[in-house]
């Protein structure tokens, strides 16, 4: 798929006030600080569509993002960032958890991990909570280029042994990198794919 437009659109903090459309949405969320902008930003090809922060949890609202005038880019806020008040977070908690569940637009969520860190409990509960409701969703392990080319696919391979102790199928798996643009054609091939589908 050949990125020829991507445009913001709009922000929100309540998924019904959001585009009023029936194009699909492909909304991505993870950690505070799991690299979501910057992967944002490597699929669509421009620098500075999604805000990039070197501090965590920058993303406070629901951010929608046209592309090719055909389906969105939805950037959700991360969750588990420690530092925000107790009220703070059950509101972000209430805003993700109406999005995903609410959002009849929303076609498939990207959970975006960390591929450097030992699985974290918020994670497998986050995608547990998920496959409880029937949410369909991929996970996203960024920031490959960190480690090794023995090392990244290892690190991913004992993640997936750890979902498949409660899991009997793995969701679709990528890999990616915002450095080196490693797994983009991957994920928008996929993205392309379910497009398809939906327009037969």
């Amino acid at each position: 798929m050949i990125i020829k437009s991507a445009e913001y659109q709009i922000s929100n903090s309540d998924y019904r006030k959001c585009p009023d459309t029936r194009l699909p949405e492909y909304a991505f969320i993870g950690r505070s600080n799991v690299g979501k902008s910057s992967l944002i930003n490597m699929l669509t090809g421009r620098k500075a569509l999604a805000k990039t922060s070197a501090t965590p949890g920058k993303t406070l609202l629901i951010n929608h993002f046209l592309i090719n005038g055909e389906w969105y880019i939805v950037d959700l806020p991360g969750y588990g960032f420690a530092k925000r008040s107790k009220e703070s977070r059950e509101q972000l908690r209430r805003m993700i958890q109406g999005y995903v569940l609410g959002r009849e637009q929303m076609t498939n969520l990207f959970v975006l991990v960390d591929s450097r860190i030992k699985p974290q409990k918020i994670d497998l509960e986050f995608m547990e909570w998920l496959g409880e409701h029937g949410v369909p969703f991929s996970i996203v392990f960024t920031k490959m280029d960190k480690l090794g080319k023995v090392a990244g696919p290892s690190a991913v391979a004992d993640y997936k042994r750890e979902l498949l102790k409660t899991w009997e199928e793995l969701p679709p798996v990528f890999m990616t990198s915002s450095e080196d643009g490693r797994g983009r054609d991957e994920l928008l091939d996929y993205i392309n794919s379910i497009n398809q589908q939906l327009n037969q």
